[in-house]
């Protein structure tokens, strides 16, 4: 049931985890919510592909920081276990390297981690991976509060949120390095630099020009990562049930073409259909891209800033597969990496070409940490990242297919050989992202953090026009599923703050956090 009946019409434009979250918390905090999605289904990012039969989780494939979703359905009197069945995974990644025999899986225990790597490189390096965990605890702990649970930090409130002790904490980390830099530092293994430095992708960053505060994503994942019994596609399904138990209307297959304007605040939206739907919030959960594109209409077109083209995040090359595999014992989780690496992402940020010897990424759907093959085909996805170039050059099928091969030889120089018929196999390329999201150009994480000062250029929940919400990966406090999942709590805090104060100057803070698990 909702709080209380308060006045005030919402439309959530896209059903992304991020507008799932708006719509919900709203709704129960008794607005009259409408949700508003072009596909047929929830979702946004996190899609589940049907390949030979079978449904194949082909966007987000982990789940981390499950106190964003637990104290957010706690406020609305629900237990997380009471929509989703969450199984904890105890090798977060098996990783390998072409041409070496000896692979690396990094484990949920940190000192299980640390002997695994006293075997693989040395018992030196092992003690330097325990000093780079206690420093990136330390720099997740001084930055949860002041940036993630933050509405919109800036630079003198995170001075004046860390405090002498926070400060202190990023002073040590060295705030203008960046990430490559920072874990040469701690490891003399480029191997362990080479498999640490990929957590700047997460965010769609190369490793080269991300900050060295990226370095707090291998402290999401020691904290825990989970799988979703039913794949990532249930977690859409199950917020997007919830939501219309509080009473928000969803309205699938309702494309968005216009956010109107009267009087230079928000008024409704037009649907691609021509119907009007009057409103006096709006919460847009697209890429915030597409609004400096005026692809939502000219009257919104300042509301948030258009990124060029070099600013982008990464976007992939997929492929989502139902096939045989054998050779390698593959865990749900597997990183395959590649001679070259810097080369990886010269070739996708500077010379704008899909990799030539990419990294590829593997999550074996039907794998538990035993590394155990189910009988037959088994659901999987292979990722590559790639230039998000997608609305001004669509790869070829020989760009396609040398891509394809050399990730392939890769895996097989690792000792996996997967087998799949054509029918078994479907791709995805960055121009197929920027059709699925209008104005990212096939980008998955919204705009690179890319220097030190990127932290501050996300847009933030209150847009530059009056009734206008921002809320998803493409906006503070960036992608993944955890942190879309707070854009749209985020979001839901700054409208609600704005109805329940005549000051709109008021700073939003999400309470809670990891400490109060």
């Amino acid at each position: 049931m909702a709080e209380g009946v308060r006045s005030g019409r919402v439309i959530v434009v896209g059903a992304g985890i991020g507008g799932l979250c708006s719509a919900l918390v709203l709704a129960h905090r008794g607005l009259a919510v409408t949700l508003v999605e072009a596909a047929d289904t929830p979702g946004g990012k996190i899609r589940q592909v049907q390949v030979d039969g079978v449904g194949v989780d082909s966007g987000p494939t982990v789940f981390t920081m499950r106190w964003v979703l637990a104290q957010m359905l706690a406020e609305l009197g629900t237990e997380l276990e009471d929509i989703l069945t969450l199984e904890p995974i105890g090798v977060l990644a098996r990783h390998a390297w072409a041409g070496q025999a000896q692979g690396l899986d990094l484990l949920s225990d940190t000192a299980r981690s640390a002997d695994a790597i006293a075997q693989f490189s040395s018992p030196a390096e092992a003690r330097r991976f325990l000093g780079f965990c206690q420093q990136t605890r330390a720099l997740y702990d001084a930055l949860e509060k002041p940036y993630i649970r933050s509405e919109r930090p800036n630079l003198l409130s995170m001075v004046n949120d860390l405090g002498l002790g926070g400060m202190a904490t990023l002073s040590g980390l060295g705030p203008f390095a960046t990430l490559w830099r920072s874990l040469g530092r701690h490891f003399h293994d480029p191997r362990l630099q080479q498999l640490f430095g990929r957590y700047a992708t997460y965010c769609g960053s190369s490793p080269w020009s991300a900050p060295a505060t990226l370095m707090l994503v291998a402290q999401v994942e020691l904290d825990g990562v989970w799988s979703v019994r039913g794949g990532m596609f249930q977690v859409a399904r199950a917020l997007a049930t919830l939501g219309e138990k509080h009473g928000v209307v969803a309205r699938y297959g309702s494309a968005c073409s216009q956010i109107l304007l009267r009087a230079g605040r928000v008024a409704g939206v037009r649907l691609a259909s021509g119907e009007v739907l009057e409103a006096d919030h709006v919460v847009f959960n697209g890429d915030v891209a597409a609004l400096g594109q005026g692809l939502l209409g000219e009257s919104v077109r300042a509301a948030a800033p258009s990124p060029r083209r070099q600013e982008r995040s990464l976007s992939a090359f997929t492929m989502s597969m139902h096939a045989k595999a054998s050779g390698f014992a593959l865990v749900r989780h597997n990183v395959f990496f590649n001679q070259d690496y810097r080369g990886e992402f010269d070739d996708i940020f500077h010379q704008r070409r899909l990799p030539r010897q990419g990294t590829v990424y593997l999550c074996a759907q039907d794998r538990q940490d035993n590394g155990l093959a189910p009988p037959g085909e088994e659901r999987i996805l292979c990722l590559v990242n790639a230039p998000a170039d997608g609305d001004t050059h669509s790869f070829d099928a020989s760009e396609i297919a040398a891509c394809e091969s050399s990730s392939l030889a890769l895996m097989r120089h690792c000792g996996l050989e997967l087998q799949a018929m054509p029918h078994q196999v479907v791709r995805t390329l960055p121009q197929d992202f920027s059709r699925l999201f209008p104005g990212s150009g096939g980008a998955l994480y919204g705009q690179a953090t890319h220097g030190w000062m990127s932290a501050f250029a996300r847009p933030s929940a209150r847009s530059k026009v009056p009734g206008l919400y921002l809320a998803g990966g493409s906006v503070h406090p960036g992608p993944g599923l955890p942190m879309a999942a707070m854009s749209g709590r985020l979001a839901a805090a700054t409208l609600m703050a704005h109805l329940d104060s005549t000051s709109l100057s008021r700073r939003v803070v999400i309470s809670g956090g990891m400490s109060m698990r």
